[in-house]
């Protein structure tokens, strides 16, 4: 069934909890699984799910966000979709930036008009998983609900970390806590499948993603119900509309640390990976006109990589290689991202610092790194030693980062030669 929908992107506030990745852009840019970037995810769910009217809000570090979308998707001129950006804006009736999820819809609505749309989607940028919308969508429908909340079975250790939402047999929500207390769990327990039962999985955390009648929406931003979708809007339409739970059994996570953004990349490696890169289902990005990648004499074992790279390694094992990688002879990369570069290096350069034993862009000769994620255009001199793990202690180093013993090596970075971090 094809439904009248329009879906809404949320662009990421500061992203602090993923410094040093957001320092010059936001969440849904950071650059994910070799070639692409966050906000790929929720719009190739949207558009795999026939949904193409699709807009991304923004307002901090969106410059590479915008250009992104700009350079990634174009519809044909007798098609009615659109991926658009909608930038946070100061006007005659506010003055202010967005305050809150809500708070950036609620300041949008008024582009909206223009639009023929009953439901709206309200997606994050910063989420992996790979969705069907429509069977959400009908969910909503059948049910008449006014509000309908993605869901995710888990278990008491991890519900502490999620807004936490307790559902009757037939889907309705009937409370809420954000984030609650390990004591608190007690009474939270909703109906589950037999399978997650098993597994422990006995509590309902929001994903994040929304679908909302347009009038009830409409509505509760006329009765002024907060800022944020799951601190305010939320808690307060619990009771009061049709709230439902739409339980989802498939991957999902969130990428909200360093660790969490490590391991989902890293887990891209394994033989049958938790999110599918390799289904009928694709994901869609910027079409770059690279050459294949390259690689010379290397031992390469549970490894990603992206468009032209130059691999001359001694050994890559377990490691994301992103597009225009270039790893010098000698070298060896274990259990990391290399996210690679934006741009390809001048030959004279590379001559001519070879020469004077200045770094390349890329990784040079002999050099060892683990557990380490290398952001773009990095400059890694000769017989540099990463070695991550929980020994280095949390912080700040200039060049590179330290969190939970993942070394962040930051974009544009220069390490001389023989540099040992870890």
């Amino acid at each position: 069934m094809k439904h009248n929908v329009i879906s809404i992107v949320l662009g990421g506030g500061r992203g602090t909890r993923l410094f040093p990745l957001t320092y010059t852009r936001s969440k849904p840019a950071v650059p994910i699984a070799g070639k692409y970037r966050l906000v790929d995810i929720p719009i190739s769910n949207c558009l795999n799910s026939g949904l193409n009217k699709i807009l991304v809000l923004t307002q901090f570090n969106s410059a590479s966000l915008n250009s992104h979308i700009k350079n990634s998707y174009h519809f044909d001129i007798f098609s009615q979709g659109f991926v658009d950006i909608l930038a946070a804006e100061q006007n005659v009736d506010s003055d202010s930036w967005f305050q809150g999820t809500a708070d950036a819809v609620r300041q949008s609505m008024k582009h909206l008009e223009k639009y023929d749309y009953e439901y709206i989607l309200i997606l994050s940028g910063d989420q992996l998983y790979q969705m069907d919308f429509n069977e959400m969508l009908d969910f909503h429908i059948e049910k008449g609900g006014d509000v309908t909340i993605a869901t995710i079975p888990v278990n008491s250790k991890d519900a502490t970390g999620f807004g936490i939402l307790k559902s009757d047999d037939e889907g309705n929500i009937t409370s809420f806590v954000e984030k609650p207390a390990f004591d608190e769990l007690e009474g939270l327990q909703s109906e589950v499948s037999d399978e997650n039962k098993v597994k422990g999985k006995e509590f309902l955390a929001s994903m994040g993603i929304y679908i909302f009648s347009k009038s009830i929406l409409k509505k509760m931003f006329e009765e002024g119900a907060g800022d944020d979708f799951g601190k305010d809007i939320i808690p307060n339409s619990i009771g009061k509309y049709t709230t439902l739970s739409y339980q989802y059994e498939g991957y999902w996570t969130d990428i909200g640390t360093i660790e969490s953004f490590y391991e989902a990349n890293l887990d891209l490696c394994h033989d049958f990976p938790q999110f599918n890169l390799f289904s009928s289902a694709p994901i869609f990005t910027r079409a770059r006109m690279l050459p294949p990648s390259k690689v010379n004499g290397s031992y390469v074992s549970k490894a990603v990589f992206g468009d032209g790279c130059i691999i001359m390694a001694d050994k890559i094992e377990n490691s994301v290689i992103g597009n225009r990688t270039r790893v010098d002879k000698g070298s060896t990369i274990v259990n990391s991202y290399i996210m690679g570069s934006d741009f390809y290096q001048n030959t004279n350069d590379i001559v001519s610092n070879d020469q004077k034993g200045l770094p390349n862009m890329g990784i040079g000769k002999y050099c060892y790194i683990e557990k380490a994620i290398l952001d773009k255009n990095c400059y890694i001199g000769d017989n540099v030693r990463i070695i991550g793990g929980k020994h280095l202690k949390d912080g700040d180093y200039g060049t590179h980062s330290v969190q939970d013993g993942i070394v962040v090596v930051k974009k544009g970075a220069v390490l001389k030669p023989g540099t040992h971090i870890g």
